[in-house]
């Protein structure tokens, strides 16, 4: 299935991950909203959603940017608006915002607690319950929430417990809407990668360089969205998706180009459970301290 025509309304999307979703779809001919806070460049960050609407223009899409906090009510309201008065409806809710901080209890301030807290967990809500009356009038309409699978071991917690907190209240939105909307015809599935993805946060945060080279490429991550959202939303909802485990489920067995020049291990992303690394072929290396 093609997402031409298909109305996007994503949080985020100016940069990395998310702007590599939206391109792909794109190339489809589909419209994209792209509700960021970032109108003007960063010092230190590429993009801006002004650039990233000529991106997504240039790769055969309608844009949309919009200055949107989507930790303010009535500015996701405005947004989410603006979307279907422009486009006619939304079809597709992209949760791809969120708040990092990979720090120890004692480290967090309560001011980065709130923030990790209210851009995912309570962002990941809002956005959805915003699109939803537009949603129940799509034909094939899907959320697709970039969040973990639920693993409950202890050691995702140890080391950061408010953000594994903050990021698994995403995951959890996945878990109940999915039932929630099922008679609806709405699906409502995570998508989550099998290793680290070369973005700002993994540069700038976690890993440097060093991590990077052992990271695979945001477009891995846009090529499984394309995949999922061109299901057919009946068929698949409720689900915990791991990028390269579906997408070889779909048929695709060569990855090497989501890491171009690069034939080591591979940085395994942090949440993704024991058992998937024990059935995929890829060689990988756990992230650092697990």
């Amino acid at each position: 299935m093609s997402l031409q025509g298909k109305t996007i309304f994503m949080s985020g999307g100016s940069r990395g991950i998310g702007l590599a979703i939206a391109l792909r779809a794109a190339r489809d001919g589909a419209n994209i909203a792209i509700a960021a806070k970032t109108a003007e460049p960063h010092p230190k960050l590429p993009g801006t959603i002004y650039t990233a609407a000529k991106e997504i223009e240039a790769a055969g899409g309608n844009a949309l940017p919009l200055l949107c906090d989507i930790r303010n009510d009535d500015m996701v309201t405005d947004a989410v608006q603006q979307t279907a008065d422009k486009f006619g409806g939304i079809d597709i809710c992209i949760n791809n915002a969120s708040a990092i901080a990979l720090l120890k209890t004692e480290q967090v301030s309560m001011k980065r607690y709130d923030l990790m807290n209210q851009v995912n967990a309570r962002g990941t809500f809002l956005l959805s319950k915003t699109c939803l009356p537009h949603l129940k009038n799509s034909d094939n309409a899907h959320i697709l929430n970039l969040a973990p699978p639920l693993d409950l071991s202890p050691k995702w917690f140890a080391r950061h417990t408010a953000y594994t907190m903050a990021k698994y209240g995403m995951s959890l939105c996945t878990l109940g809407m999915a039932e929630e909307f099922r008679p609806h015809g709405i699906a409502v599935n995570s998508l989550w990668p099998l290793t680290s993805i070369d973005t700002a946060a993994v540069r700038n945060v976690l890993g440097g360089e060093a991590m990077a080279k052992m990271s695979r490429t945001p477009q891995i991550l846009a090529d499984a969205a394309h995949m999922i959202l061109s299901q057919t939303a009946a068929e698949l909802t409720g689900q915990f998706i791991i990028d390269e485990v579906f997408m070889r489920e779909q048929g695709v067995t060569e990855f090497s180009h989501y890491a171009p020049g690069y034939d080591g291990p591979l940085m395994a992303d942090f949440f993704v459970p024991q058992d998937v690394f024990d059935n995929v072929p890829t060689q990988l290396l756990h992230a650092p301290g697990y």
